[in-house]
């Protein structure tokens, strides 16, 4: 498939979940490059606030406050973006709601509404998009995933088993595309963890407040991973390096990566030093507190990626993956050589 992206500059990019975490920064990024920019999220004043901020900032935003399940969504939404600006050239499908728990702790209802939002949600972003970049002559699709789309996290099994069905959408997506021959990129992104309100605004059936567990990335590296994405052909970009180790200790040795979850992620995921805020709290079902790019738990953040950088530019990343894969297998076999004297 030809290169047929345009420089951001020069498009017009749909955001949906673009009122806070990651698609705010994407929207941030992309109208600082000079790009129009549609936001969607279903909570309109904080959409309305933030298109007033970007567009104090000299960017060309058009909003949609809609709920990504509602019935012809999609539609709408490109609608909104042909009224807007004529058009589109990149969707990015962000939206994404999780709740915390075990399999027991979490309803079968608030399963369905993570599928509704995560994966349902996303299929009809892209098949809205693919039917109108196919008549606008190309562009880009580029889905948000995360290195849950590889492997389960505990304590987050509904949103991982999303993430893995969002990964195998983009992938049957991409062969569609590539069979019918259409000059349309399709790109899956699998962020780390990032310092985004994602905890915060989960619902939570654990004891104490959720929270991140360490490495947390600046959620502005995903907005350059998309950004990259809208103008280079990409089949995937992982941002954050440690999030691609993880990945790759599951794959490698899954039942060492169960026991490192087991013993460090359920307590690594809760938190009595700040709780967050309370007002953002439980947006599964209705929008709380929006409007933040970093969610308001103090941590350490991770500013730079240089793995995302490397997937940037080939070569690099050869050497880089080549020298990660070397560190998983030492660290995987110290695990099972304790594991084997206990």
């Amino acid at each position: 498939m030809p290169n047929t992206l345009k420089p951001v500059s020069e498009q017009t990019i749909v955001i949906t979940g673009g009122s806070s975490g990651n698609g705010l920064a994407i929207a941030e990024a992309a109208v600082e490059r000079g790009a129009n920019v549609l936001l969607v999220a279903r909570n309109r004043p904080a959409l309305d606030k933030v298109a007033r901020e970007l567009s104090r900032k000299g960017g060309k935003v058009g909003t949609c406050a809609i709920d990504i399940t509602a019935e012809g969504a999609a539609e709408e939404i490109a609608a909104a973006a042909v009224r807007e600006f004529g058009g589109f050239d990149t969707w990015v499908n962000d939206a994404a709601v999780s709740v915390y728990g075990t399999l027991e702790q979490i309803g079968e209802a608030e399963h369905r509404r993570v599928f509704e939002v995560n994966y349902f949600g996303m299929l009809s972003g892209c098949l809205v998009a693919l039917k109108h970049l196919r008549e606008r002559g190309g562009g880009a699709i580029i889905n948000i995933g995360s290195v849950l789309s590889d492997r389960s996290l505990i304590c987050q099994i509904p949103y991982s088993a999303t993430k893995h069905a969002v990964r195998a959408l983009t992938e049957g997506l991409r062969m569609d595309i590539d069979r019918e021959g259409l000059p349309v990129s399709v790109t899956l992104i699998k962020p780390a963890a990032m310092h985004t309100p994602f905890p915060e605004h989960a619902r939570n059936h654990m004891p104490l407040p959720p929270t991140l567990p360490q490495v947390v990335y600046d959620p502005k590296l995903v907005a350059d991973a998309v950004l990259f994405a809208a103008e280079h052909p990409k089949r995937q970009l992982y941002v954050g390096g440690q999030g691609f180790i993880l990945s790759l200790l599951g794959r490698l040795f899954p039942r060492s990566t169960d026991r490192l979850m087991e013993q460090f992620y359920v307590r690594g995921q809760q938190t009595t030093e700040h709780p967050g805020d309370a007002e953002a709290r439980d947006n599964l079902f209705a929008p709380r507190k929006d409007g933040s790019i970093e969610g308001s738990q103090p941590m350490y953040v991770r500013r730079r990626s240089r793995f995302l950088q490397a997937q940037e530019h080939p070569i690099a990343a050869t050497a880089l993956i080549a020298g990660t894969a070397a560190a998983v297998g030492a660290a995987a076999w110290r695990l099972r050589r304790k594991a084997g004297r206990r």
